[in-house]
């Protein structure tokens, strides 16, 4: 009698939980909570929430990830990226700060974590597939300026209008400059060098915690609000209530665009450090799709209590693994700690300067910025470098929302692009084997003049049928040989459907009207039973049908 599968990640883990586990979980989860309680603060203020909510965004949402998550390291919680977006959508409905946007942002959430939740257990996580790479790192290079620009207010330490775009927050905070309040400006750089320095000396020094903590001091003692230095103020204590979302048809309809942007950048990010985590251990493999309802549930849970949308963080996930984690027990110690603080230390945030929160999400997002990819595309790939700044130009010029829209249509524009016009690679005899190859690549003096050998690595579909036959007859047409063989080596064709089969026809009668005999090469069992069944295999004729190209040359020749 087989054993019944645990189906919660947790409870296996459990099941053969030591001594040495639970200590490797502790410092784990310790360590990352000491980041998460600033960065949590600083994110939700970024979204354009009180700080409160970041931390709200800590507690439930990670309690119920490390019960059903299938990663043991990935640290969930508030993140740059999803607090942008959110602001991003959520501010064309309400204004950040007030009521109605608190209401609508947690209605976000909600509904993000609905949708992940389908998705997940419809298994199609697969859709994020076409988000290309390089679409991706012009979105969150772009992202990374919008932060920065968005902080502008907190780093000069004076008012800024809210604008449509960046852009234009940029051109106010240039040509408003003198405004600058230099203790707020001397504040924010003074903590981005400090938790630099503090954080090369070593990775596990807590230099968010550290800064926090000495700028609050600082401020309190040496009263610096009344010289103009902006602070969190107070911050309320206690537990999130459970409160049911009043979700209407007509709030879904408005939030849906944020819904869907979020929802696909959070699955993006998310899974990519999960599988990053997951490549670094051989004990456990994540599931995707019970990966992707496991992310939905834990939004899904804490929007009824309040919780600022989650999504997975790579800095978090790394101190987590560095720190040792093993399990989700280590999500499960630093939603204690964030209890905890909740419960009995909100109040020590009132003199928190809001310059420091500015610098602890720049230096955060700084590495969202990928300029290195960038370079690299720019020298081994110039149509995928085009993608990505296409996407980074989009976004930073007509908004986050559209951005992600380019950057959609424009992987699967190249997708369908790249279907639909495949490589056609004319092979040529590699002298001394019975191998061929493509011409342009090798240096293959044996070419018969009188035989074109041609491989289509693609499926011959409806996108592509056309391509092919046009391609055939302009090369035919285009020789300067008189062309008697044509050989088509048809390993790289594993599927042909009717369109296709149409387009074959349309060749083998092209080809017969220019006295030129057609062999298909290396077919496999799928294209040759289609060959079959719709007669193209007998119009071909049996004896043009080979395992291998070189049995056709052998026999031609």
């Amino acid at each position: 009698m087989s054993k019944r599968k645990i189906a919660i990640p947790l409870v296996k883990d459990l099941s053969s939980y030591s001594k040495e586990y639970l200590t490797s979980d502790v410092i784990a989860g310790i360590t990352v909570a000491i980041l998460l309680i600033p960065q949590g603060m600083a994110y939700a203020y970024l979204a354009g929430m009180p700080p409160i909510y970041g931390l709200y965004g800590g507690l439930v949402p990670l309690i119920i990830y490390a019960i059903f998550g299938t990663s043991r390291q990935l640290s969930i919680g508030p993140v740059a990226i999803s607090a942008l977006l959110v602001l991003a959508g959520v501010s064309q409905i309400a204004e950040p700060g007030s009521a109605e946007y608190i209401e609508l942002t947690i209605i976000t959430g909600l509904l993000i974590g609905l949708l992940q939740m389908i998705l997940g257990v419809f298994k199609l996580g697969f859709l994020v597939n076409f988000i290309s790479h390089p679409v991706l790192a012009g979105f969150t290079s772009a992202a990374a300026v919008i932060i920065f620009i968005s902080q502008l207010r907190d780093v000069l330490g004076f008012s800024i209008p809210r604008f449509e775009h960046a852009y234009e927050t940029l051109i106010y905070a240039v040509k408003n400059v003198g405004d600058t309040n230099l203790l707020s400006l001397a504040i924010c750089l003074g903590a981005i060098i400090s938790m630099s320095l503090l954080r090369r000396i070593h990775k596990s020094i807590p230099f968010a915690l550290i800064v926090v903590v000495i700028g609050t001091l600082a401020c309190a003692f040496l009263d610096l609000p009344s010289k103009g230095l902006a602070i969190v103020g107070a911050v309320p204590s206690g537990l999130p209530a459970l409160e049911i979302p009043n979700l209407t048809f007509d709030v879904i309809k408005k939030l849906l665009p944020t819904v869907l942007t979020v929802t696909l950048i959070g699955i993006v990010e998310s899974l990519s450090i999960a599988k990053v985590m997951d490549s670094k251990h051989d004990y456990y493999n994540i599931q995707p799709n019970r990966e992707l309802f496991a992310l939905g549930l834990s939004k899904f849970g804490g929007a009824f209590f309040n919780a600022l949308p989650t999504s997975g963080s790579f800095t978090r996930s790394a101190i987590n693994n560095e720190s040792g984690g093993r399990t989700g027990v280590s999500s499960l110690i630093t939603a204690f700690l964030v209890l905890l603080t909740l419960l009995f230390f909100t109040s020590w945030f009132y003199y928190l300067p809001k310059a420091i929160l500015a610098a602890i999400i720049l230096l955060a997002v700084k590495s969202l910025f990928d300029f290195k990819e960038a370079k690299f595309l720019w020298r081994t790939h110039k149509r995928d470098f085009s993608m990505m700044a296409t996407t980074f130009v989009v976004t930073l010029l007509l908004g986050i929302e559209f951005g992600v829209l380019a950057g959609v249509v424009l992987s699967i524009g190249m997708v369908l692009y790249r279907s639909s016009k495949p490589d056609l690679i004319i092979l040529g005899h590699v002298p001394g084997t019975k191998n061929y190859r493509n011409i342009n690549r090798f240096e293959i003096n044996e070419h018969a003049l009188d035989k074109l050998i041609l491989r289509f690595d693609e499926k011959i579909y409806f996108g592509n049928a056309d391509y092919f036959k046009e391609s055939i007859r302009n090369l035919v047409n285009e020789s300067d040989h008189q062309i008697k063989h044509l050989l088509i080596d048809a390993k790289t064709i594993l599927e042909i459907d009717s369109s296709g089969i149409h387009a074959l026809e349309e060749v083998l009668r092209f080809l017969k009207k220019e006295n030129i005999r057609l062999y298909f090469c290396g077919a496999i069992g799928v294209t040759r039973d289609m060959l079959i069944k719709t007669g193209l295999h007998e119009a071909i004729g049996e004896e043009n049908h080979f395992l291998s190209l070189h049995a056709a040359m052998e026999t031609i020749d």
